[in-house]
């Protein structure tokens, strides 16, 4: 049976190939194959780079607070240059996947949404790394120096190397794809499933979510860092009713378009 992805007119979309459920399937397939190939080609660049991200880029939050950090086993430092490297690959990488990502949407979309897939692989990119940049510079800082205020001089803060770059990735990844809030809003809305009286009519409940996922996605148990990231998220959720809006008044004008084509007159 053939199997279709999304709704299309026979006047916009008379070119569009019909593909089974396992042709589907394989063309999943390579499109993750090739979303990792762009991991492991990133991973690459940065295993060359691996001294200066480790000592220069994820050490340097550490030693602006004034700590060291130490490791505990003979083999701990291979471990955290192999995780160091592989999470940056995964950062640097994230707008080839979200490109191969689209490109195995796209085919469901009509052909004027399909013009904007560059732009929206873009944007949804530039929410990732605007969440990296705002944890790096922003919530490290912060958390590293509420930690260090606790230190004493019978008692000496050197966290080990390897529990110090699983918190810093975690926290980097963790904001990044927090601040995709926005991008997800948009596409439940274009799937019908979300509408901006919806989150307008639960935003109180979405303030003790939001709470409740920043206290999950830092790893630290710190109530600044938690506030810190708390904030944008409430702006973020609130950036997203209007996207949600936007989105729904489009989509709304394109059903109606649509309709009126196939309607005979």
């Amino acid at each position: 049976m053939p199997f279709r992805i999304g709704k299309r007119t026979a006047d916009e979309d008379s070119d569009a190939k019909e593909m089974s459920f396992l042709e589907h399937l394989e063309e999943f397939r390579w499109h993750i194959v090739k979303a990792l190939l762009g991991i492991v080609l990133a991973t690459i660049v940065c295993s060359i780079y691996a001294d200066w991200i480790v000592q220069d880029m994820l050490m340097k939050p550490l030693r602006l607070a004034g700590m060291k950090a130490q490791v505990l086993t003979p083999y701990g430092i291979v471990l955290l240059y192999m995780q160091a490297v592989l999470i940056c690959g995964f950062i640097i990488s994230m707008p080839n996947t979200l490109y191969w990502l689209w490109k195995f949407v796209a085919p469901g979309l009509m052909r004027r949404e399909r013009r904007y897939v560059g732009w929206i692989v873009g944007f949804t990119s530039l929410c990732f790394f605007a969440g990296v940049a705002f944890a790096y510079l922003l919530l490290m800082p912060a958390a590293l120096q509420f930690f260090a205020g606790f230190g004493t001089e019978n008692i000496d803060l050197n966290p080990s190397m390897d529990h110090y770059i699983s918190f810093v990735l975690m926290l980097l990844v963790g904001s990044g794809l927090v601040f995709e809030l926005p991008m997800i809003s948009y596409f439940l809305t274009k799937m019908g499933l979300l509408t901006p009286q919806f989150m307008r009519r639960y935003r109180r409940h979405s303030i003790v979510v939001i709470l409740i996922l920043a206290a999950v996605v830092t790893p630290s148990p710190d109530f600044i860092t938690q506030g810190m990231l708390a904030v944008p998220m409430l702006l973020l959720y609130e950036l997203s009713i209007h996207v949600s809006r936007v989105t729904l008044r489009r989509k709304e004008a394109s059903d109606s378009e649509t309709l009126q084509q196939e309607t005979p007159s």
